[in-house]
């Protein structure tokens, strides 16, 4: 009996209207949704130089902050043969990175500037399905949609705007057939955290002369700008669902105390973010340089945040670094 090609079983698992995994629902889109037919992939085609170059401008400021998060998720894949990619929220791709190497692969991939990668044009793929359901996900070889992409193995996080909307996909491709799906998994790990580190800068960088207030929530830093009338003006996605705000689009400016609510006029958040700092300068063992980078912020802010939070430099205990 031949073996079953995979077309077919992309089609018999997209037949039902009670898909009851995530990649038969994504399948079920690619078919019915947008029209897709598995065994017959349509030729990729690139923006010209000046669409993407137009997209490109539109998102000049989110893409200055994320290229150097861009270069050191590279320089952490690039020895196993991996392109870095960041997409707008529409999945066409603004910026990558990829080895001299392995650049004609991936080129024939058509994973390159100015490609559409969204579930629309390709499928069930990586980008795509990560902007259409808004999650983390690793779409490893034959869970593609279309046959001829099933050599490659990607990994992806979406990005989120300061205003709660999706900006974009962050990712990671693989062509070698040697990446287990235990190695993806780490490498989707990293992509994750590349991701929110670029969130956050992004998020920083909207609100220049504000103070950001950050804490963790499951495992998500939640982040709040917060004016020099202690207005809160702005909240990223996390911090939107933490505290019930607008889900997405401009932050109504509101007190900060009536944001958080007050205890002994220490806000709940306030809370959140001492431990934080606490926790940051345990596992620093003191240093405080040390916890300044693993919070993501200057030596001298996390100094005012001390001040300001009531935690005293302990001569004994905290080293300058």
């Amino acid at each position: 009996m031949p073996e079953d090609r995979h077309e077919d079983r992309v089609a018999l698992a997209s037949a039902s209207p009670a898909a009851v995994t995530r990649l038969a629902a994504s399948w079920r889109r690619s078919m019915l949704k947008h029209g897709l037919d598995p065994a017959r992939a349509p030729q990729i085609q690139a923006m010209t130089t000046r669409e993407l170059a137009e997209r490109r401008e539109r998102l000049d400021g989110f893409l200055t902050v994320a290229r150097p998060q861009l270069d050191q998720l590279f320089q952490l894949v690039c020895p196993t043969g991996c392109n870095v990619l960041l997409t707008d929220a529409s999945g066409i791709v603004l910026e990558q990175r990829v080895n001299d190497a392995d650049a004609e692969t991936f080129r024939e991939w058509g994973l390159w500037n100015g490609t559409d990668w969204s579930e629309q044009a390709e499928g069930t793929n990586g980008i795509g399905t990560c902007l259409a359901e808004g999650r983390q996900v690793t779409i490893h070889r034959d869970e593609h949609f279309y046959a001829r992409n099933t050599g490659l193995s990607c990994m992806d996080a979406p990005i989120w705007g300061p205003d709660g909307r999706l900006i974009g996909a962050l990712d990671v491709s693989s062509a070698r057939s040697d990446h287990t799906e235990r190695w993806n998994a780490l490498i989707g790990a990293q992509v994750a955290q590349s991701a929110r580190q670029i969130e956050a800068a992004f998020f920083r960088a909207s609100f220049p002369g504000a103070r950001i207030l950050s804490a963790q929530t499951d495992g998500i830093e939640a982040l709040v700008a917060v004016d020099k009338d202690d207005l809160a003006i702005g909240a990223n996605r996390a911090a939107r669902r933490a505290f019930g705000l607008e889900k997405e689009g401009v932050l109504r400016p509101r007190p900060a105390s009536d944001l958080f609510g007050r205890d002994d006029e220490v806000t709940g958040f306030e809370r959140a973010e001492r431990a934080a700092v606490i926790r940051a300068l345990a596992r620093a063992e003191g240093n405080v340089s040390a916890a300044a980078r693993a919070l993501g912020v200057g030596r001298a802010t996390l100094y005012r945040r001390m001040q300001r939070l009531g935690i005293s430099e302990n001569p004994g205990r905290l080293s300058r670094g």
